[in-house]
């Protein structure tokens, strides 16, 4: 991934285009037979997908070591020497974060292979390293396994330094030809897609060239290999699509369906479920995406745990709570360890959204343009969650929460326009007896999946 993804909706609308003649096209998908209403409707993979909420984003590569995220020239691979590189430390961390998947870089635009590969000379194979056996990959898949972390692998088909190919995958320097790399690109998926056991989610980053195009034929090999995976930045079934920042965040309001590829924030019209996935860096400072090997940090201290935390939370609220997962990085440094100057944000991270969201006030579900959900006794509330049932897809328009205050009047807490599959919102701290869900306006009959109520003060 580049710093500012300047080519990623190029690429993407290139990848689009040319794969309009394949079975599953960007926008050529339409609802099923016993899809009464005509809404789009998610794939159990999609589905499944976005109740993960959030994952975390594993950046460790050559660039590692020289800090050049899109080379025009390989760099030494013997440069490449995680002395204490430890796979299980990674899914630790997110699993103290609250991640449900978790996406590795296996191959960004340096060309840099972090598997044993046979595609060509350039990766964890031809270094010192383990004797030239390690297979970060397999490391990485086994932990996810080991900590119930579904796991995801993120290879760039666009760029790659070693092939001199650049955005949108074309060879743009060098003397190599397109013909040879379309056939090792080929041979790279293949090898990570059938080696790994069943991916939740497949990075492109930057999109496909279609091989009408000059690009390789990775969609009969994902189909083969990984039919079930969501996929980010290139052609498949099951895609989700990026919110057009690298914030960690989606403006509101954020919908599951989309027109075209630059729908970032969706559209209620759309006629494509491709719900948004928000990458973001750890704020504070720490790093980019890749860890900067000419920085040191202290541990933290409180007041800047507590400003990293804010931040977090915010993103948090602003990509979960918009209807959107929240795809955080973390960037082992040389030795291949998540730094433990960082390692308290995620866990501080992980503990205040289970404190604040893990158990609520109240709850209950229904179907209906009015849901009302009563306390056991009056208390104050300052934040609700409200949740469709978006395997029948996304049906509210427009809605308002209502708490019965004291004197029994109805107050407006909050309104909104989409929920799909989760709406945060908080609110003035308010003593209630019941709250209300008035849907104003729907696509079809509502079907609530979740009114929940907190009071986190």
């Amino acid at each position: 991934m580049d710093i500012s993804r300047r080519d990623f909706c190029r690429s993407l609308a290139i990848s689009a285009a040319g794969l309009a003649c394949s079975t599953h096209s960007f926008g050529k998908e339409s609802p099923g037979k016993d899809n009464v209403d005509g809404l789009p409707r998610p794939t159990p993979q999609q589905l499944a997908w976005q109740d993960f909420e959030m994952g975390m984003f594993i950046h460790f590569d050559i660039v590692t070591y020289t800090g050049k995220m899109k080379p025009r020239t390989p760099a030494d691979v013997n440069i490449y020497n995680p002395v204490k590189l430890n796979t299980d430390q990674w899914l630790e961390v997110a699993k103290a974060m609250g991640a449900r998947y978790a996406v590795f870089v296996a191959k960004h635009c340096t060309g840099f292979i972090s598997w044993q590969s046979d595609a060509y000379p350039y990766g964890v194979k031809q270094t010192k390293w383990r004797e030239g056996k390690g297979d970060v990959v397999k490391d990485f898949i086994a932990s996810c396994n080991k900590y119930d972390i579904k796991p995801g692998l993120y290879a760039s088909a666009s760029s790659n330094a070693w092939w001199g190919i650049d955005n949108p995958g074309v060879i743009k320097w060098g003397n190599r030809k397109q013909a040879d790399y379309v056939k090792a690109c080929e041979k790279m998926m293949t090898e990570l897609w059938s080696n790994c056991g069943p991916l939740t989610e497949i990075w492109f980053d930057g999109g496909v060239l279609s091989p009408k195009r000059g690009g390789p034929d990775l969609v009969s090999i994902m189909q083969k290999h990984q039919p079930d995976a969501v996929v980010f930045g290139g052609p498949g079934k099951h895609r989700v699509r990026w919110s057009g920042n690298e914030g960690g965040h989606v403006d509101y309001p954020c919908w599951s369906t989309v027109k075209h590829a630059k729908d970032y924030r969706g559209r209620p019209d759309g006629k494509l479920w491709c719900p948004a996935e928000c990458d973001g860096k750890l704020p504070g400072g720490y790093s980019k995406w890749f860890w900067p090997r000419d920085k040191t940090f202290e541990k933290p201290d409180e007041e800047k745990q507590q400003s990293v935390l804010d931040a977090l939370m915010d993103k948090y609220y602003r990509s979960v709570g918009h209807n959107a997962n929240l795809l955080l990085n973390a960037a082992p440094d040389t030795t291949g360890l998540v730094p433990e100057c960082i390692v308290p944000h995620y866990v501080n991270f992980g503990k205040e959204v289970q404190r604040r969201f893990g158990t609520s006030v109240a709850e209950t579900k229904g179907d209906g343009g009015t849901l009302e959900l009563a306390l056991k006794k009056p208390g104050k509330i300052d934040h609700v969650i409200i949740m469709e049932d978006i395997q029948h897809g996304e049906r509210v328009r427009a809605y308002e929460v209502e708490g019965l205050v004291p004197g029994n009047k109805w107050q407006k807490l909050c309104d909104g326009v989409s929920v799909g599959h989760k709406r945060i919102q908080k609110f003035d701290r308010t003593e209630v007896a019941k709250v209300r869900l008035k849907v104003t306006e729907s696509a079809a009959p509502v079907k609530i999946r979740r009114l929940a109520v907190f009071d986190v003060g």
